[in-house]
C-alpha cells in the first residue's frame, strides 16, 4: 500500500481475482459519469488472459473502504516495441478515474512509482483526467466521433448527410444482404476471418483469436457482434461493446466486397437500430487518426471529429514509438500488406499482442 498527498488516503493495488474487489471496481467505474469500457475490471482481466500482459488495477481507498479513484494498467511486453505500462492497453481510452485533485495526484505518482519499480519503463494514459506536472501532453494526433442516436431509422437516415446516405440506401434496397448480432461461436469465427483480413490489407498484424473470445466472455451482455452476410456469405463485422448509454463499435471491418456492397454502411445504421432498442442514446464511433480516410468516412457518417488528449511520462525520457504512421515503419507496413492471409494469421498475433 502507497500512502497517497491525503492523509486519510490509500493507494492499493485491488486483487482482480477476488470477486469482492472487481465487484467494488466495477460499481465504482459504471457510477462514474466519465468512465469508459476499458476502465472495467472486465477489460483488464480480458486483455490479460489473452495477450499475456499483466494487469494492474490501482485504487484509490477512502478510509471509509470505499474506492474513490482508479488507475487500470496493463504492463505490456515486446521484444520489438518495448515495455510500458499502458492505460488501457488495446483500448482507444482509460487513463485516471477521479475527481478529487489529490486522488488524482496521487494515482499518478503510483502509477510512476510503479514505472521504476518494473525497469524504469514508460507509462501511457490513454485519456482520463490530466495527471498533473511532468507529464507530457499529446494532443492533435487522433479525434474521436460521437453523436446522439436518432429517435427512429428514418431520423436515423436523414442525419446521415446526403451523398453518404445515398450509398447506405444501396445496401437497404439489396435484398441478399442482411445483419444479425450475436455471440455465438459462429459469430466469433465469422467476425476474426474478417476482421483479419482487413487488417491485413491495412498493413496491421492481427490481435490474437483469444483477445476476442476473452472480451465477449468478460463483458457478457455489454458486448455482442454484428454481422452483414451476402446471402449465407460474411461481408462485414464489428465487435461492439455497450457502457452506460453508449453504443461503442470497436473492432470491425469488411471484406473484399464491402464497398462495393456498402454493407459496413449498412452494419453501422442497423447497429444504430440495435443500440437505439437497447435504450442506448449515444454512438461513439471511436477514434481515428487526425487526417486519416477513416476520419473523413466517419465524418461523412455525420459525426464531427472531437480532439483526445493523451498524457505519457517516462523515468528515462525515452518512450515507445507504436504509432503505424512512423516513418521507421512504413515499408514493413508495405510488406504486410502483400503477406498471404494465412501467413499473416500466423505471425501476426506474436507481433500483436506487444503493442498494446
Amino acid at each position: 500500500m502507497i500512502a497517497g498527498n491525503r492523509a486519510d488516503l490509500a493507494i492499493t493495488t485491488l486483487d482482480l481475482a477476488d470477486p469482492a474487489q472487481t465487484q467494488a471496481a466495477d460499481a465504482y467505474v459504471l457510477a462514474h459519469g466519465a468512465s469508459t469500457p476499458f476502465h472495467r475490471p472486465a477489460w483488464l482481466i480480458a486483455i490479460e488472459r489473452a495477450t499475456a500482459n499483466r494487469a494492474l488495477m490501482l485504487a484509490a481507498v477512502a478510509p471509509s473502504g470505499q474506492i474513490c479513484g482508479l488507475l487500470p494498467l496493463q504492463h505490456v511486453r515486446s521484444r520489438l516495441f518495448g515495455q510500458a505500462l499502458v492505460s488501457a492497453a488495446f483500448a482507444v481510452d482509460g487513463g485516471i478515474l477521479a475527481d478529487d485533485p489529490a486522488v488524482i495526484a496521487a494515482l499518478a505518482a503510483a502509477a510512476q512509482n510503479e514505472a521504476r519499480a518494473r525497469g524504469d519503463v514508460p507509462v501511457e494514459l490513454r485519456g482520463g483526467v490530466a495527471p498533473g506536472q511532468g507529464w507530457r501532453v499529446c494532443e492533435g494526433e487522433h479525434v474521436a466521433f460521437v453523436r446522439p442516436l436518432a429517435t427512429d431509422d428514418e431520423a436515423e437516415l436523414l442525419a446521415i448527410p446526403r451523398k453518404h446516405r445515398a450509398e447506405l440506401r444501396k445496401a437497404l434496397a439489396n435484398p441478399a444482404l442482411s445483419v444479425d448480432h450475436g455471440c455465438s461461436p459462429a459469430h466469433l469465427r465469422d467476425h476474426y476471418r474478417i476482421y483479419a483480413e482487413c487488417v491485413r490489407n491495412l498493413g496491421t498484424p492481427v490481435f490474437p483469436a483469444r483477445l476476442f473470445r476473452e472480451v465477449i466472455a468478460a463483458f457478457g451482455a455489454d458486448a455482442d457482434i454484428s454481422i452483414v452476410r451476402d446471402g449465407d456469405r460474411p461481408v462485414s463485422a464489428v465487435l461492439t461493446l455497450y457502457h452506460g448509454d453508449r453504443v461503442m463499435p470497436f473492432w470491425g471491418g469488411g471484406g473484399a466486397d464491402a464497398r462495393r456492397l456498402r454493407s459496413n454502411e449498412l452494419m453501422y445504421y442497423r447497429l444504430m437500430g440495435h443500440g437505439r432498442a437497447r435504450g442506448a442514446g449515444l454512438f461513439d464511433f471511436g477514434r481515428s487518426k487526425v487526417g486519416s480516410g477513416q476520419a473523413a468516412w466517419k465524418k461523412s457518417f455525420g459525426f464531427d471529429p472531437q480532439p483526445l488528449v493523451y498524457y505519457d511520462w517516462s523515468p528515462t525520457g525515452q518512450l515507445r514509438d507504436v504509432s503505424p504512421t512512423s516513418a521507421k515503419y512504413q515499408r514493413r507496413i508495405e510488406l504486410w500488406k502483400k503477406l498471404p492471409l494465412p501467413v499473416a494469421n500466423l505471425l501476426g498475433p506474436m507481433i500483436s499482442r506487444g503493442l498494446g
